[in-house]
C-alpha cells in the first residue's frame, strides 16, 4: 500500500482527543475520507501533510517515515486546504509561476512551459491574466489544485474542495480529480459530501467522533444499510410524529399528505415499504446509530 496508518491517536492540550487508534492502508487511486463537521478528518489531513504531529502512532508514505523524513514527505505531496488564499497582487499565471518557484522548479523556461500546460489542464488558460482573487469559486478551486499539482507528486490532499460551490462547478471539479486520479497518483478527498465521494471514489473511510467507523468500497458500505431504508406514505397531520421517531431523509408532497424517506432498522405503525438505499442513506444510518463496523476499539 502507498499509504500506512497504524495506531494513529492525537490528544490536543485541552484534552481534546481527536483521533483515536486511526489504523487503515491507503491504495493509489482516488480515496474519500468522509465524515460529518467534528469528525477528526481535518486533524488527520494536517498530520498526513506534515503540519501537524501526532500523539502516537505511525504514519508511512510511500516508503517515508513521516516522523523521521517529513522534507522527503514534502517534496512528493500536493496539498489543497479548505481555507486556501490567494495573493491578491498576483495574476493566476503569476500565481502558478510563483508555486512553481516554490516546488523547486528554477528553470524559467521550463517553468513557463509547465504553468502554461497546467493551466490548460485546469481549464484556466484563457483567465492566465486575470487576478486570481478575482476569480469564481470554482475557478479558485481549479487553481488551488493546479499549485498543488504543478511539481507532479505522488500524493495529493484535498479538503472539502466542493464546499460552496454550485453543481456544475462541483461536477467539474470531481471530474477533475478523477482525470487526475487516473495518473498513477494517489489523491485523499477529505469531505463532508456524499455526493463527492460516491462519484468518485473506489475507496473510501467513514471517520465519526474521532474513529474509522468504516473502510471500504461505497458499494460494501451501501450493503450494510439494505433493508433500513423504508418510504412511507402518511398524512399532513403525520409529519412532525415520524419526525420524532426516525431520522428522515426527504420529505416529498404527495397529494393531500407526505412521502417520506427515512432510515432504521424497522418502522411500525405507518404504511411503510422498503427502497434500495443510497450512499446517503448508508450515511445517515451509520451516523445515526454510531455504526463501527470495520475495527474494535
Amino acid at each position: 500500500m502507498n499509504i500506512s496508518i497504524k495506531g494513529l491517536n492525537k490528544v490536543y492540550p485541552n484534552g481534546h482527543h481527536a483521533l483515536k487508534n486511526i489504523s487503515m492502508e491507503i491504495p493509489t487511486g482516488m480515496f474519500g475520507l468522509l465524515g460529518p463537521n467534528g469528525a477528526g478528518k481535518s486533524t488527520l489531513m494536517r498530520i498526513l501533510v506534515a503540519m501537524l504531529e501526532p500523539s502516537s502512532g505511525e504514519v508511512n508514505i510511500f516508503g517515508y517515515d513521516l516522523s523521521k523524513q517529513r522534507k522527503e514527505v514534502r517534496r512528493i505531496l500536493g496539498y489543497l486546504p479548505q481555507d486556501f488564499r490567494f495573493f491578491a497582487k498576483y495574476k493566476t499565471n503569476e500565481f502558478l509561476d510563483y508555486a512553481a518557484r516554490l516546488s523547486g522548479m528554477y528553470n524559467g523556461r521550463q517553468r513557463k512551459e509547465a504553468v502554461d500546460a497546467m493551466l490548460e489542464n485546469v481549464g484556466l488558460y484563457e483567465a492566465r491574466d486575470r487576478y486570481a482573487n478575482k476569480l469564481s469559486g470554482g475557478m479558485k478551486r481549479r487553481l488551488g489544485i493546479a499549485q498543488a499539482l504543478i511539481h507532479h507528486p505522488k500524493l495529493i490532499i484535498v479538503d472539502e474542495p466542493t464546499t460552496g460551490l454550485d453543481p456544475e462547478e462541483r461536477i467539474r471539479f470531481r471530474n477533475l480529480l478523477s482525470e487526475i486520479s487516473e495518473q498513477d497518483v494517489t489523491i485523499i478527498l477529505s469531505t463532508h459530501i456524499v455526493g463527492d465521494i460516491s462519484s468518485t471514489c473506489k475507496n473510501m473511510a467513514l471517520m465519526n467522533k474521532g474513529k474509522v467507523s468504516f473502510f471500504g468500497s461505497p458499494e460494501e458500505m451501501l450493503k450494510h444499510a439494505e433493508g433500513k431504508v423504508w418510504r412511507i406514505k402518511i398524512s399532513g397531520d403525520q409529519l412532525q410524529e415520524v419526525d420524532k421517531r426516525y431520522p428522515v431523509i426527504s420529505t416529498i408532497p404527495s397529494g393531500t399528505g407526505w412521502e417520506v424517506q427515512v432510515v432504521a432498522d424497522e418502522v411500525t405503525g405507518f404504511n411503510a415499504e422498503q427502497i434500495p438505499p443510497t450512499l446517503e442513506h448508508a450515511y445517515v444510518y451509520y451516523m445515526e446509530n454510531d455504526l463501527n463496523l470495520w475495527i474494535n476499539n
